[in-house]
């Protein structure tokens, strides 16, 4: 198949509630999200020792640049290193989920829920070694799109809370936004940050 007309290599799902959402912890989100919202800081923030003993408080999040020089040096994107990088991206969009209020149940750290996560695990061999060095540079049309778009998210968002305090249900249509803006943004990470796919991500939420 050519590549130009294949899915890309990057998908995120949401599964839209059957139900009525709760509305007692839509109220209380912003709350109820700080325990979680605190551990996928320490698992994403820089890291930091304590002392000689060297006891890491943080983990460190993405490994990007150490996988942008190996890439280059050595055509060679390591599987653990790629599988790290693929749990702290899901762990993190199920948190967003959860903020978002897509999703009633509470964000697990390890267990994909409702909130679907593929990305395919690159041959280094067939990325072009150099890309790494400026993917981050050619991607600048999407962070300047997906700012606009961030802000009708957030906007989306909050009608869906009023939404859901009177009826219970997420309007279909701002939930397929919301998750579709989530989605351009993984790809953007992906082709970026993540390094897994040498295709420049499309312009749509689809």
């Amino acid at each position: 198949m050519d590549q130009r007309h294949a899915p890309y290599p990057v998908t995120l799902d949401v599964e839209y509630p059957d139900g009525d959402l709760d509305r007692l912890t839509t109220f209380f989100r912003p709350i109820m999200v700080i325990p979680i919202a605190i551990i996928l800081a320490l698992v994403t923030g820089p890291t930091m020792h304590v002392g000689t003993t060297k006891v890491a408080l943080e983990s460190g999040g993405l490994i990007f640049l150490a996988t942008a020089l190996m890439i280059v040096f050595r055509q060679k994107y390591p599987r653990w290193w790629f599988d790290w990088n693929l749990a702290i991206t899901a762990f993190g969009l199920r948190v967003w989920a959860y903020i978002a209020l897509l999703r009633d149940e509470y964000p697990s750290t390890d267990e994909p829920q409702a909130v679907h996560v593929a990305i395919s695990y690159p041959d280094a061999r067939e990325l072009n070694r150099w890309l790494p060095l400026i993917k981050w540079f050619l991607a600048i049309p999407h962070y300047v799109i997906l700012g606009f778009l961030c802000v009708a998210a957030i906007i989306a968002v909050i009608v869906a809370w009023f939404a859901i305090l009177f009826t219970g249900r997420y309007p279909r249509p701002l939930f397929d936004f919301v998750v579709g803006v989530n989605r351009w943004w993984l790809r953007v990470a992906a082709y970026a940050f993540l390094l897994t796919t040498d295709r420049y991500p499309p312009f749509t939420t689809a």
